[in-house]
């Protein structure tokens, strides 16, 4: 047989080429998709309530007799009341009372919110439009439970499939658990979530647990480094905007 020299036709009816088929084959590679779940973050995230926290805060301070500032409250943003409790007691030099302490301060911002719920801008917006779409959500907050379903009750609209406060985790933030919880509960992965963070602390869970975080940047600074995402707000984001967060 003589070896083939030139070009081999080929039969149209020979050809099976299906463009449907490998149109499929390369969408996984270059389409762009929503998140599978989207987790919030409550204090500085969804509502602006850390300034009710350093009033609560230099409140307890005073009663004992103790100076604190909005800078020290500051230093305690996202971080599970118990171990702020700690440091506030340590900065006083005394024991406190960790539960109490605890629930002392819940009470006073529980109090705040009754009066006025302060809203960060666009938030309820972009959650309206997650439930409408049928997206999961979850509530990550290391606010106790009743502070967070007062907040979740006032919302006029069935916002989140799942709620993990500060006293549903034996870690809080920065440790992961929190959002690996969120996760399992909702029965997804932790890497085709977005965690919504207002907070370095909450940053470094999220990101611990595997999430695609975004900072959103509210009382206290997220430092900036190339794999951290930072946006200045969530008014005007629309959800078609998170598809850009997974190529």
């Amino acid at each position: 047989m003589r070896p083939c020299s030139g070009l081999v036709k080929v039969p149209p009816e020979r050809l099976h080429f299906n463009p449907k088929a490998v149109a499929g084959r390369l969408e996984p590679m270059f389409a762009r998709r929503l998140p599978k779940a989207i987790l919030w973050d409550l204090d500085g995230t969804l509502i602006d309530s850390e300034p009710y926290w350093m009033k609560s805060e230099i409140e307890l301070a005073t009663r004992h007799d103790f100076d604190w500032t909005e800078e020290d409250g500051k230093s305690l943003v996202g971080m599970a009341l118990k171990d702020s409790a700690k440091i506030m007691g340590e900065r006083f030099g005394v024991e406190l009372d960790t539960e109490a302490t605890v629930q002392e301060l819940t009470d006073s911002v529980t109090a705040q919110l009754r009066k006025e719920i302060p809203w960060r801008p666009g938030a309820q917006e972009l959650l309206r439009e997650m439930r409408r779409r049928g997206v999961k959500t979850a509530l990550v907050t290391m606010s106790l439970r009743r502070m967070a379903l007062q907040v979740v009750e006032a919302i006029p609209f069935d916002a989140f499939d799942v709620i993990v406060a500060g006293d549903d985790v034996v870690h809080g933030k920065p440790h992961a658990e929190p959002y690996l919880k969120a996760a399992a509960l909702l029965g997804v992965e932790p890497h085709e979530c977005v965690a919504f963070e207002d907070s370095i602390s909450g940053i470094l869970s999220a990101e611990a647990a595997g999430t695609k975080a975004v900072g959103i940047p509210n009382v206290v600074r997220i430092p900036a480094n190339p794999d951290r995402i930072l946006w200045p707000t969530l008014e005007g984001v629309r959800l078609k905007d998170l598809k850009n967060l997974f190529r």
